[in-house]
């Protein structure tokens, strides 16, 4: 199945590669949809539904479809990175993940303009091409590398509280951390902790087409990947906070502290 997931990746990559967005449309309060992300996910549910009729597809853009009675399901991303891709920010990615349950079983993802692509399968190790890669060795907060997710979107009272806690979190990690980056994108967050560049990444946030298959990258590459509460992250989790294993008492605690004080 990994080759069907990486030449699902490759060819929504393609047509990221090929064509500027046209279009750009609002799905909610700063939540935006381009031509772009709608073209990639028809191609690859097209190829998915070809390949593997059997496997439901839940996608960012179009929701689920396909076969619904079995464990085995496609989480697709088209764009991972909308924002940055319609200003020509050349950091987005196509995110697709075969999830068993609530668990990610295979990982494809292609970063178009950095030339990049990342695979795993669970219990298989975690590749940047064909270089097998893993997580850093850093194992305090003075030396990490940070990235956090997006804030929380919307004018509810909800996303209000929500955003209490990124800010607290920025002022906690921010003090600590060597460094503090927001990316723009959960896709390459994961990817990049797995691959080393990255130390850590908070995405307090979790809609499994973002991180099912980063997530299978972490782990695959030696990583730690939890919920909000310390469990092990699934595809139900409400937080997606992966690490170096060195890193996970420290930032745990700062994660708990800035849930208190917000």
């Amino acid at each position: 199945m990994l080759p069907v997931a990486r030449a699902a990746a490759a060819l929504g990559r393609d047509i990221v590669r090929a064509r500027a967005p046209l279009s750009v449309t609002a799905k909610g309060d700063r939540d935006m949809v381009t031509d772009v992300d709608l073209a990639v996910e028809d191609a690859v549910r097209a190829f998915l539904t070809r390949e593997t009729p059997e496997i439901g597809i839940l996608g960012e853009e179009h929701g689920h479809s396909g076969a619904a009675d079995g464990s085995l399901w496609w989480a697709l991303d088209p764009v991972d990175g909308t924002a940055n891709l319609a200003r020509g920010i050349p950091l987005c990615a196509v995110s697709l993940a075969l999830v068993d349950g609530l668990r990610g079983v295979l990982a494809a993802i292609e970063l178009p303009f950095l030339d990049v692509g990342y695979s795993a399968a669970e219990g298989r190790g975690a590749y940047a091409g064909d270089e097998r890669i893993k997580v850093s060795e850093v194992a305090d907060l003075p030396a990490a590398m940070i990235s956090v997710g997006d804030f929380a979107l919307g004018e509810s009272a909800e996303a209000e509280a929500k955003n209490r806690v990124r800010l607290a979190l920025l002022g906690s990690l921010g003090a600590r951390a060597q460094r503090i980056r927001m990316i723009g994108t959960a896709a390459i967050d994961l990817a990049w902790v797995a691959q080393g560049r990255l130390d850590a990444t908070v995405i307090l946030s979790n809609q499994p087409w973002d991180t099912m298959a980063g997530v299978l990258l972490v782990r695959e590459a030696g990583g730690v990947v939890l919920d909000r509460d310390g469990t092990d992250h699934t595809a139900g989790s409400a937080a997606t906070i992966a690490m170096a294993p060195g890193l996970r008492a420290q930032l745990m605690e700062s994660l708990g502290s800035c849930h208190a004080v917000a």
